[in-house]
């Protein structure tokens, strides 16, 4: 029984090189079968944890949000993540799964069963059987969208990320969603995207907006945008990447930007910029993420031009961990010594980091040439 009310999938043998499959789904709760969708990465490794994405109303989502995520996670710094849509179309489905109650906007009993069958059926059969990370986010249209703000009445939200797609709201939700996110007491990210032409949800979903723009809260992530030259349908097309951009912004490579803005501007050693980059990282979705070679630079670029000379040591102790084969470590280990008065441990250092592997600017030519000017300043 116990395997009846979690591991209802029919056809497993999912294959860890595959892109997207296609699953039957046995739900206990709802007493029916669901078409599931999944994706998942490429060379799936068990040793990492992934990010769980849930699309509801799939047949017109899900294949967005692959491409979307497949294409942040490749080039911008997003994690991979596992993916997963729920069709809901089939005899007008979408209608019964979100459902709600005209008068006090709580979800109806077929939704009641819908809302199950993901939190307590779909997901802990992911958790149970793939390598999924804490951080879970989900993404609605109209109708689903507002149902998934349903999880948010829990005392601790199964979604760390909400991704709001013009919203068709129950009442009273314009009030309760702000009194919700200003009550959790955890990291959460609330996505609103809407459209330039006005619906019937448009002015409470201003309403929404404003009230919850008016929460300071540090652990609150709120982004709303609208795109005027879409309307109700084409504004599903709208905005992925830029929820992407706002959700999964920690992920991606210190910009320029960020740079100057941020780095430099500080006041606490460099290293200690790169070192809480991460750890939040690890903090919010629940792994480690191996520091980008982009970060580093960055860092003992600023090093360099602040003069912060004691952060290239933490920094050469990193890169000989996760760069044990290049010249990193040892390269800004000698640089460390060499700008705090110690030119024999800076030679010893430099010749180390001769005998590594190139890597980014760092050759032997240049190791050769802080050897030879060491020996000729001090005589050696």
């Amino acid at each position: 029984m116990r395997n009846f009310l979690f591991l209802l999938v029919l056809c497993l043998g999912l294959s860890t090189n595959a892109q997207t499959t296609q699953e039957i789904f046995e739900s206990f709760k709802l007493q029916e079968r669901r078409d599931v969708h999944y994706f998942f990465p490429e060379n799936l490794d068990e040793s990492k944890k992934y990010p769980l994405i849930i699309v509801l109303d799939a047949e017109y989502l899900f294949e967005q949000v692959v491409a979307t995520s497949k294409f942040y996670s490749r080039f911008h710094g997003a994690p991979e993540s596992i993916v997963v849509g729920i069709d809901q179309s089939k005899n007008d489905l979408r209608f019964e799964d979100c459902s709600f109650d005209p008068d006090t906007g709580l979800p109806e009993e077929h939704s009641k069963k819908f809302f199950e069958f993901i939190g307590m059926e779909l997901i802990p059969y992911l958790d149970l059987n793939y390598s999924t990370a804490p951080f879970k986010m989900i993404v609605g249209y109209d109708i689903s969208a507002n149902f998934e703000n349903y999880w948010l009445f829990k005392n601790n939200s199964l979604f760390k990320a909400y991704v709001n797609i013009s919203p068709t709201l129950a009442p009273e939700m314009e009030n309760r969603v702000p009194s919700r996110l200003e009550a959790l007491d955890q990291q959460i990210f609330y996505q609103l995207i809407i459209e330039g032409e006005k619906t019937k949800s448009t002015d409470a979903i201003l309403a929404m907006d404003k009230a919850i723009k008016g929460i300071e809260k540090e652990t609150l992530h709120y982004f709303f945008d609208t795109y005027e030259d879409a309307d109700h349908i084409s504004v599903a097309t709208y905005g992925l990447g830029k929820a992407f951009d706002n959700i999964f912004s920690m992920f991606k490579p210190i910009s320029p930007k960020e740079y100057k803005a941020e780095i430099l501007t500080s006041e606490e050693p460099v290293f200690n910029y790169l070192e809480n980059k991460y750890q939040g990282i690890a903090d919010l979705f629940g792994f480690s993420k191996p520091v980008a070679l982009n970060d580093i630079m960055a860092i003992y670029a600023a090093s360099r031009k602040k003069e912060d000379y004691e952060s290239l040591k933490p920094l050469s102790d990193l890169c000989k961990k996760q760069y044990p084969k290049t010249m990193l470590g040892f390269y800004f280990e000698a640089e460390h010594y060499e700008q705090m008065g110690e030119p024999k441990k800076a030679l010893k250092t430099f010749e180390k980091a001769f005998l590594m592997e190139e890597i980014d600017f760092l050759t032997k030519d240049l190791a050769l040439e802080k050897m030879d000017a060491l020996k000729a300043d001090f005589g050696y």
